[in-house]
Parts: C-alpha cells; structure tokens; sequence
C-alpha cells in the first residue's frame, strides 16, 4: 500500500500569514516556517504581533475567506486521490484550514488548533504534537504503508527524511541548498511524475 503526505500552505493553497500581512501591512507576519525554522518561536512572534495590533481570529478568517487553493492544486489532488491514499499534514490550525479544505474536497488534514478568547483574541495554540508531520509518516510506515511525502519549508524536513521518498515543492533556495539530498519540483505535472516514479521504483 502507498500514501502520500503532503504539506499544504504553500503546497496547495498560499500562506496565510503571508497573505494577512498583505492585508493588513504588518511585514513581520510574513515570516513563516521558511525564514524561522524554530516553529514555536514563528507562533509566539505572530501572537505577539497580533496581540499588539489587536488582531482578533476574525480578522484572519476574514482574509482566509477571500482565498483558494492555488492554481491548479484542486485538479492533482483530485487526480493523485484516485491513485494512492492521500493525507495533509500541516502546521496550520483547523479554525483557518476549513473553508479551504472544502474547496479542495475535504481531504483528511492533521494539524494544530487554536485557544481563542470570548473577544475571538488568539491567546495560544495546542500542538497535536511536536514534530507532528514526522510522527504522522513514522506512524503510517509501522502501519506497512510506502510514504511519499511533499513539502516546501523547513517545517516538513522532518517528514521529508522520515518517509521512504521526500521531495521539496517550490521550496525557497535557503531550504533547497541546506538540504540537497531531496529532489526538488517546481510544477504539479513533476511533483506527479516523481510520486510516481517513487512507486514504481518501489515496486
């Protein structure tokens, strides 16, 4: 049995912090698990910056609503679903993931949640678990499961080395040069192809 684990902001559907700061012109809520490896110290700098700005869940869900998957991500899920079993594993939190995940199909996602106050005021999160994506494919190869597993940023290294077959997806140079043993695509139509290669190599 094959599985393929993928990550999803920046993979599927665009960074949502990235798109938030556009919103609301803050720069440093552009950071993500690209530029700060270190994924405790990237949420307690965004509450922070939050925190500051007054910034409530609302605010972010009212972006998040304005967003899709990126541009043909719906069609190679679809299509990569029909052939092998496919899950999400992210470091996003499931009270941002929801309206996306419908326009992607609900595909099975794992990631974070949020503590939110009676003001809708982000207080914290809750991690499923630390290094979760890790755990997930570590989890899936006892099960007897080949894994295939895609990401772009620091974040899903882990996961990359954890999996029988890690490839990196549009990943930023500073990622790919410090981690040349995973081959690298930029498209979808690769990204299939090198899945596929995988499994037929395993074969």
């Amino acid at each position: 049995m094959d599985i393929v684990c993928l990550d999803l902001e920046g993979v599927l559907i665009p960074e949502i912090w990235i798109n938030f700061a556009e919103r609301t012109g803050i720069d440093a809520l552009r950071a993500t698990t690209r530029d700060i490896p270190d994924y405790d110290v990237l949420m307690r700098q965004r509450l922070d910056i939050l925190n500051e700005n007054k910034l409530t869940l609302g605010d972010i869900q009212e972006v998040i609503g304005g967003l899709g998957p990126m541009p043909g991500a719906s069609a190679f899920l679809d299509a990569l679903r029909r052939d092998y079993q496919v899950v999400i594993l992210s470091d996003t939190f499931y009270e941002f993931a929801a309206p996306l995940m419908a326009q992607l199909g609900q595909p099975t996602l794992f990631c974070h949640r949020l503590l939110v106050d009676n003001e809708q005021r982000i207080v914290d999160y809750r991690l499923r678990l630390r290094d979760h994506k890790r755990a997930g494919v570590e989890a899936f190869k006892a099960l007897n499961f080949y894994t295939i597993a895609a990401g772009d940023s620091y974040n899903d290294t882990t996961m990359l080395a954890a999996a029988d077959r890690g490839i990196l997806f549009r990943a930023p140079k500073n990622v790919i040069r410090e981690f040349p043993q995973f081959e690298v695509e930029t498209e979808y139509d690769g990204l299939r192809g090198a899945i596929d290669g995988a499994r037929a190599k395993a074969a």
